[in-house]
């Protein structure tokens, strides 16, 4: 689906591929009440996925891109969720606009931009979860600095053809990284198409 002035919603086919595997998790990890933040919403097709299935929780959308904002907005309108508008976040930059979440979480982002967002992710995450707080995050991700299958390796060549500044992460560096803001890995979680859930939590005493 292409936008128009009419209907800004933006229709990406491999996010409606993989939103009912990504549920499954989510409805497992995320917890009983709250807000979810999200960072990244793209298209919008995600949240109101989730929001629908998740009713018990709060939803706040993300992105630094106005032409996503409009339709992460347009498609809670087609859904009928009465969602705060999309918020324009740049995980890189502080403040951000929301400073209490119960929750965080990030699809198909950290790959399609600079390392420096995936550091702004995590310790922006840091700051905004309470102890026990969850990160989500979902994509491709190599493990042991090595491709989980050659799909992999070709959408990692392209994406750094593309831009020498993107490409798939290294799970143990993200891993890492997140240490260093008092997130731990608790759980990855195979996907469809040789990508990884992977569920971080907040420990005590961080802030």
């Amino acid at each position: 689906m292409s936008p128009s002035p009419d209907d800004p919603r933006l229709n990406f086919p491999a996010t409606g591929r993989n939103q009912t595997a990504i549920l499954d998790v989510l409805a497992r990890v995320l917890p009983a009440e709250g807000l979810v933040l999200e960072i990244g919403s793209g298209s919008g097709q995600h949240i109101a996925a989730f929001a629908q299935a998740l009713p018990h929780l709060d939803w706040q959308a993300t992105d630094p891109d106005p032409h996503y904002r409009a339709s992460v907005d347009a498609w809670a309108r087609h859904a009928g969720l009465d969602l705060p508008p999309a918020l324009d976040l740049d995980a890189t930059r502080r403040p951000w606009p929301i400073s209490q979440a119960a929750a965080v979480m990030s699809v198909n982002m950290i790959h399609i931009a600079p390392w420096a967002a995936c550091l702004g992710l995590l310790s922006g995450a840091r700051d905004v979860l309470p102890e026990g707080g969850v990160l989500y995050l979902y994509g491709p991700f190599t493990v042991g600095g090595m491709h989980t299958a050659d799909s992999n390796a070709r959408f990692d060549a392209s994406l750094r053809a593309e831009n020498p500044d993107w490409g798939v992460r290294n799970l143990d560096d993200v891993a890492l990284e997140a240490r260093g803001c008092g997130l731990h890995l608790v759980e990855t979680v195979k996907m469809p198409a040789n990508n990884l859930s992977v569920i971080f939590k907040k420990r005590a005493g961080m802030a």
